[in-house]
């Protein structure tokens, strides 16, 4: 069986490849990124130039399509290079009879009700928007067997919270320790679907090595019924980075204050630039795109259950405190307005 894995280098993909080379021999799997450093990598960018000539000249039973641009700042623009033209340069490699399995987002679907207008109409940002997108695409132009794989907030792996590479959720808990996170913006008991990403990458595997789909299938990665709650998640991230300071002799972080999302935009947020560093306002910005996945109403419905989602939290949060100790330590320091 040939497998074809894109974006090996990222999270969701670094642990996709190490999955796949524990199949075994009847499983040949070509890993592409864009810069490659690991044994057996190709080296493609995709979307910006044309796929390698050993990739054009097989047919692939599996393409498991995991590269994307997670960033939520892009404009359009970015979006579309990032995430839709490398998703359209993928597809030409499967014909009818290739398994695609596309790695999306559970936030794709959006949500009627913005807290401001976006630019995306139903979508948060332009990461949301281009997944949306790409399902469209994957769905229209891909006659042949298709699973879309749909997680959440991704943190570490369920043994011990390891994790290739601290992104996306993980800038909220250096923020708590640096003390940028003054506030947290969300409504306390809306609700925060996290996955680890070895069940991630597992529910990948077995679609793509699995029987082909006779219909498109969709798989949801997320806790549903046992979602923590914003309160919670910050209780556990606090409780644990707290546990480890103390065996470091240090003192604790204190537990930030919540600002609903609609005193958030309504008093906060047009008060911030005249009152905060051009730093301190980064920040807030940055922070400000978590409150539409702290702050969500219900839980998802998943297809694939996350078990013991406060537990998983721990792991992780240990974990990156074990692995950024400079980091995890710091004092946080109060934050000061900019004199008129």
């Amino acid at each position: 069986m040939k497998v074809l894995l894109t974006g090996s280098g990222g999270v969701v993909g670094s642990e996709v490849a190490a999955l796949l080379a524990r199949a075994g021999e009847a499983v040949e799997v070509t890993a592409v990124t864009r810069r490659p450093n690991r044994p057996g990598e190709t080296g493609w960018v995709l979307g910006a130039e044309a796929p390698p000539a050993e990739l054009r000249a097989q047919h692939w039973d599996a393409v498991i399509h995991s590269a994307a641009s997670t960033r939520w700042t892009m404009t359009k623009d970015e979006a579309v290079e990032a995430n839709i033209r490398t998703t359209e340069a993928v597809l030409e490699l499967a014909d009818v009879d290739t398994h695609v399995v596309h790695v999306s987002t559970a936030y794709v679907e959006g949500q009627d009700e913005q807290p401001v207008p976006s630019a995306f109409g139903r979508h948060r940002n332009g990461y949301e928007w281009s997944k949306a997108e790409c399902e469209d695409l994957v769905r229209t132009a891909h006659t042949g067997p298709l699973t879309i794989v749909r997680p959440p907030l991704v943190f570490g792996s369920r043994t011990d919270g390891a994790i290739s590479r601290f992104s996306g959720p993980y800038t909220m808990v250096q923020a708590l320790v640096s003390g940028l996170a003054a506030a947290v913006v969300g409504e306390p008991d809306g609700f925060v679907e996290i996955a680890p990403v070895d069940q991630v990458a597992e529910v990948i595997v077995e679609a793509a090595l699995g029987t082909a789909p006779g219909i498109p299938a969709v798989e949801v990665i997320a806790a549903g019924d046992r979602c923590l709650r914003l309160s919670e998640l910050i209780d556990v991230i606090c409780r644990t980075l707290n546990d480890w300071r103390a065996d470091q002799g240090l003192p604790p972080v204190e537990h930030p204050p919540f600002i609903t999302t609609r005193r958030w935009h309504r008093f906060f947020l047009p008060l911030a630039g005249q009152h905060l560093s051009a730093m301190q306002f980064h920040a807030v910005e940055l922070l400000g795109m978590f409150e539409g996945y702290t702050s969500m109403p219900e839980p998802f419905r998943p297809t694939r259950p996350v078990e013991a989602p406060a537990e998983l939290l721990t792991r992780s949060v240990r974990w990156w405190a074990e692995a950024k100790p400079r980091h995890a330590k710091r004092l946080p320091q109060p934050w000061t307005a900019v004199p008129a």
